[in-house]
């Protein structure tokens, strides 16, 4: 028996490494590769790619998917419709797929919904990626990024209090 949930209208391939206590809800598709740790929700129509990595206690909202060579450390936070890429060229006539950068949400970061995360961006501890955010370089631990391109705008800390951006003159 297994020591996490899905539901029956998810797709979770064999070989796919889930911790206990995790929940897999509606139209998800967990690939062979895949890595999820304990105590992880993953809302409805969440996609996680072979070679994605998520830790434990994260929470994933509906409509994301994580792409081969994303990492999400613990206790990270994905809102609705969050976008991460892997390739920084696509085309659609020429495969990229050893040319994959790898993305790194780090421990208790939050990303807001529908933000866009580019490959090869590190998104620092408990930072936070605010909601429709561009994320085109890499965000420094406990920053409030906004806009496009995102940029920072505040501070914050592990409870996600705000503070804002210090004004230096």
């Amino acid at each position: 028996m297994n020591s996490f949930f899905a539901h029956s209208t998810a797709v979770v391939d064999e070989g796919a490494q889930i911790g206990e206590g995790t929940k897999i809800w509606h139209f998800c598709h967990i690939m062979p590769k895949a890595k999820i740790g304990r105590h992880c929700q993953l809302g409805q129509n969440v996609f996680v790619d072979d070679n994605a990595v998520i830790g434990n206690g994260v929470k994933i909202q509906n409509n994301v998917s994580v792409y081969n060579s994303v990492v999400l450390e613990d206790d990270v936070f994905i809102g609705p419709s969050v976008v991460f890429t892997n390739v920084i060229n696509p085309r659609s006539y020429v495969e990229r797929k050893s040319e994959f950068k790898s993305t790194v949400v780090k421990k208790g970061a939050s990303i807001g919904a529908n933000a866009t995360v580019l490959c090869g961006i590190e998104i620092g501890e408990y930072a936070l990626i605010g909601a429709g955010a561009v994320v085109t370089k890499n965000v420094p631990a406990y920053a409030i990024v906004t806009g496009n391109p995102a940029r920072v705008t505040g501070m914050t800390n592990e409870n996600g209090d705000i503070f804002p951006k210090p004004v230096v003159d």
